[in-house]
């Protein structure tokens, strides 16, 4: 689809990681101002996708529930991951709609199965459908039904990524709170490719500098990298850089290019 892009808002964006539960609602909000705003001045279709954050981060981590089913509290803890994961999920979308948007949440748990993390089915003609009729679907990283360890964490960059080979985005925008991907010295990189990743691998940390369930800075690159689709990242903290990024404008943080 050329008129398609994915947006991801990031956990630690429109979440306080430093405090379990904590949505940071003023960001939230004008992001998806921004999102509107730019829909209004140009005729793309969309995917908005947001991270776990302060919710699903705690009990996933409390239940190792990225391990899979490890002893007789694993389902216990895979039914409060999917709670906390909606649960904020639900403020985005009520954060979309209160913006002037139609969306729809769409539940990776009730729609995808894993083998050891990644996605390998994932009903999407619903979204196929929503997207024709000009709505947005929303989705998140959520809990799976796992075929190899029983459940995982689908992250958000999965589910992209994932989408991204179904429905050929024409472009991937990442919103945390960098300014892109940092090399050693926490310089910004203006572009990473196939060829300069191994040179930055180990240099890569979660995007806020804390470790999260799903792998931080490192997971997202690995996965737009997989995607084969041109993808951004950008700080979402600077007021108006999500509309002038889905507008169009180039340059505003790291251009991964798979």
């Amino acid at each position: 689809m050329s008129g398609l892009v994915f947006v991801k808002l990031g956990g630690s964006l429109i979440t306080d990681k430093s405090r379990p539960y904590t949505v940071r609602q003023a960001v939230l909000d004008r992001l998806c101002q921004e999102i509107h705003d730019a829909r209004s001045r140009q005729d793309f279709s969309l995917v908005v996708g947001n991270g776990a954050g302060s919710f699903a981060h705690v009990s996933a981590s409390r239940h190792r529930t990225n391990e899979g089913i490890i002893d007789d509290a694993s389902w216990r803890g895979f039914t409060e991951v999917h709670h906390d994961a909606l649960r904020l999920n639900t403020l985005v979308r009520e954060a979309l709609t209160g913006a002037g948007e139609l969306a729809v949440t769409l539940q990776p748990s009730s729609s995808c199965v894993t083998r050891s993390a990644r996605i390998v089915s994932y009903h999407t003609r619903p979204i196929e459908l929503l997207l024709a009729a000009g709505v947005v679907p929303l989705v998140y990283g959520d809990v799976c039904v796992d075929e190899q360890q029983g459940c995982a964490i689908a992250s958000t960059e999965e589910v992209l990524r994932y989408l991204a080979s179904v429905l050929e985005p024409a472009r991937i925008i990442l919103v945390g709170k960098v300014a892109g991907v940092l090399d050693g010295g926490g310089k910004v990189l203006p572009s990473v490719t196939r060829e300069s990743f191994e040179a930055i691998r180990g240099s890569l940390l979660a995007s806020d500098g804390v470790a999260d369930v799903t792998g931080g800075m490192l997971h997202k690159v690995e996965r737009a990298l997989e995607s084969g689709v041109h993808t951004e990242i950008i700080n979402g903290l600077e007021p108006g850089l999500l509309g002038r990024a889905l507008l169009g404008e180039q340059g505003l943080g790291t251009t991964i290019a798979g």
